[in-house]
């Protein structure tokens, strides 16, 4: 008797974005595809950059689903990637966990700028989200990330985090965090979020850094801005909420980003 391999469960999706420069000063997007939860609409953009919003079509990430976020910008291109809503990770019903992946590739004297809604972790929920951006060295990349820990009076689930950043074939970032129940010992103490319910980053890659880096610095009690080691700069903020957080994290894209 030949025995069955375990039935997948859960959805798997991916949502891909191709954008080029067009020619004539502008981005075109020859490749907009997105599946299941995962729909693409072009927005408004500026003369020179393309805009793409990410628009849940369903709710997820529930437990066992697998999405995916690919998105590559040719030489020259512009593109500005956000989300319409916060993603809410939800328990599913077999208790697998549940996976969020976005691929960022960017080429020579291109510019992207992921700037997601925040990803809120519910109570019984595990997502594991890997964030990985590989760049051309003259490449520019704006990056946000938000994460809310439960929703109101809500504790929160189990959320594991990779930030991964390759410039030039070189590890620019690597940097992990796991945050709610079945993480480490600590990660709610003194030297972790220290009862803060949302934490959230910046990371600006820009070549002009080279000539003119920004310095470390407090920005506010619960804020830092960190130069990395290439033309960077990784922003780092604990808050009570989304919105708190969302002010810092907007204060600090006016100043290192564009």
């Amino acid at each position: 008797m030949t025995g069955r391999a375990p039935a997948r469960t859960g959805v798997r999706a991916t949502a891909r974005i191709s954008a080029v420069a067009d020619g004539r000063g502008g981005t075109a997007l020859p490749l907009l595809a997105g599946e299941g939860p995962l729909a693409l609409r072009r927005t408004r953009g500026t003369a020179a950059e393309a805009g793409v919003m990410l628009v849940g079509a369903m709710s997820a990430p529930l437990g066992g689903d697998h999405l995916t976020v690919e998105a590559a910008t040719g030489p020259g291109a512009r593109l500005a990637l956000g989300s319409a809503a916060a993603t809410l990770a939800l328990p599913g019903r077999g208790g697998a966990p549940a996976r969020y992946d976005v691929r960022l590739t960017l080429a020579g004297d291109s510019a992207l700028r992921w700037l997601p809604e925040p990803l809120v972790s519910v109570r019984g929920s595990d997502l594991r989200v890997r964030t990985r951006a590989e760049l051309d060295p003259t490449a520019r990349l704006l990056l946000r990330e938000e994460q809310v820990l439960g929703r109101a009076g809500e504790a929160p689930g189990l959320l594991r985090s990779r930030l991964t950043v390759i410039r030039g074939g070189r590890p620019l970032l690597d940097q992990e965090l796991a945050c709610g129940p079945g993480a480490p010992g600590g990660w709610d103490g003194p030297a972790g979020l220290a009862g803060h319910r949302a934490l959230g980053q910046l990371l600006v890659v820009d070549p002009a850094f080279a000539g003119s880096a920004p310095t470390a610095a407090v920005l506010g009690e619960f804020a830092a801005v960190t130069p990395l080691a290439g033309p960077a700069v990784l922003v780092t903020v604990l808050a009570p909420d989304a919105l708190r957080l969302r002010e810092v994290l907007d204060a600090a894209c006016r100043t290192y980003g564009w």
